[in-house]
């Protein structure tokens, strides 16, 4: 199976434990996502992330309505934590959030790697560029809620 990747990375001025404190409330992903996925958290709050916690959500792509079902596979504060799709869209979906210390504020960094049904074709002509829109916006928030990069 063809896997692909995305990283981002983006500093913010506020400390690493205000920084991982908004990622660790899993209902501020309904924050971070772009309007038109129409992204619901349907798990009920609160949610105490830590290992092994499986977390619910519903979702639209391309209009068409979605069920996704992902589990805290690592839990370390404040420096890491990994979600995995259980169920869902994708045949593999593992988000890696690494958080560190820099210029007195906080790099949060975003590694996936997926798989999707279709392979390469499917990925370069929907997924990928969806992907990429998802975190722009999800990037253009964090700085909108954090402060801009000075």
């Amino acid at each position: 199976m063809t896997g692909f990747e995305h990283h981002s990375s983006l500093w913010l001025p506020r400390p690493l434990d205000e920084v991982f404190a908004f990622f660790a409330d899993a209902h501020n992903l309904e924050i971070l996502t772009p309007p038109w996925l129409r992204f619901e958290v349907l798990t009920p709050r609160p949610i105490d992330l830590s290992k092994g916690v499986k977390i619910d959500y519903r979702l639209r792509v391309h209009g068409l309505p979605i069920r996704w079902q992902s589990e805290i596979t690592a839990w370390e504060p404040p420096r890491r934590f990994v979600d995995e799709q259980l169920r869902g869209p994708y045949r593999i979906w593992r988000h890696e959030h690494h958080f560190r210390e820099e210029r007195s504020g906080t790099v949060a960094e975003d590694h996936i790697v997926y798989a999707v049904p279709g392979g390469a074709l499917i990925n370069r002509l929907f997924v990928a560029r969806d992907v990429e829109k998802i975190f722009a916006f999800r990037s253009e928030k964090l700085r909108e809620l954090f402060g801009q990069a000075g």
